[in-house]
């Protein structure tokens, strides 16, 4: 089986490349779970300098990104790989929600809502094992809107702006990857924690030793009855879910 495939198209794939080659995701890739490559927009960039951005028309502060580069530095790709789709982070884009990276894992997602376009969409797409996803990371003030004609998953993690578009593109493959079999060590890993189940967050969880600096572990989890065990985290999780509803 292909592994899943992300094609990054950055300006700075040094900064991305320390944590894609760490932990989890190292093991992803060595273990042919996930492909991760790199374009350097750069190499796309115009003129001597290589430029990549230009000012706004109508005026305003800050320098956009230009159509030039980033559609040469994507049809570069899909030249090698015609399937392959679009992910740009901005604050205009679908908000990335678990229901989100389930669809993009490949797993059935849990609810019905706001994403339905994309669920409609990713649900004509390869399952994972043949997929490519070109994230397109933007920086400066933005990019020239004709931009957005060649992206097939405008995607916002939230309602704020960061420089650049590296970090979002970390959150999307970190919180796809790790959905993936054989990725995380337990078979239900993934399955149990925050909203697995819609909006539901995960009960509180407690290690060795039972006391520490006087706060103990809750008896019922040092009781060994499995049925009590699993009501008293069914109502944890439900007060930590309402304590955060607004």
């Amino acid at each position: 089986m292909k592994p899943l495939k992300f094609t990054l198209i950055t300006l700075f794939p040094e900064a991305l490349q320390p944590y894609l080659n760490s932990s989890m995701l190292y093991k992803a890739q060595d273990r042919g779970i996930i492909a991760i490559d790199y374009v350097n927009l750069r190499d796309f960039g115009l003129g001597p300098h290589k430029s990549v951005d230009d000012t706004p028309y109508g005026g305003g502060d800050g320098m956009l990104l230009r159509c030039e580069p980033v559609f040469a530095a994507i049809e570069s790709v899909k030249a090698d790989d015609s399937t392959a789709e679009v992910i740009l982070p901005t604050p205009v884009g679908t908000v990335w929600t678990q229901d989100l990276v389930r669809q993009f894992a490949g797993v059935d997602p849990t609810t019905d809502g706001a994403e339905n376009a994309v669920r409609e969409k990713t649900a004509q797409q390869p399952q994972p094992g043949s997929q490519h996803y070109i994230i397109l990371c933007p920086h400066y003030e933005g990019y020239d809107e004709r931009i957005m004609s060649i992206v097939d998953y405008p995607i916002s993690l939230g309602n704020y702006v960061l420089t650049g578009g590296e970090l979002p593109a970390l959150i999307i493959i970190d919180s796809i990857t790790r959905l993936l079999p054989g990725v995380l060590g337990g078979e239900n890993s993934a399955a149990i924690e925050s909203f697995s189940d819609g909006d539901n967050l995960e009960y509180p969880q407690y290690t060795k030793p039972a006391e520490f600096r006087g706060m103990a572990v809750p008896e019922v989890l040092l009781s060994g009855h499995h049925g009590k065990i699993a009501e008293w985290r069914a109502e944890q999780s439900r007060l930590r879910t309402e304590r955060k509803q607004p």
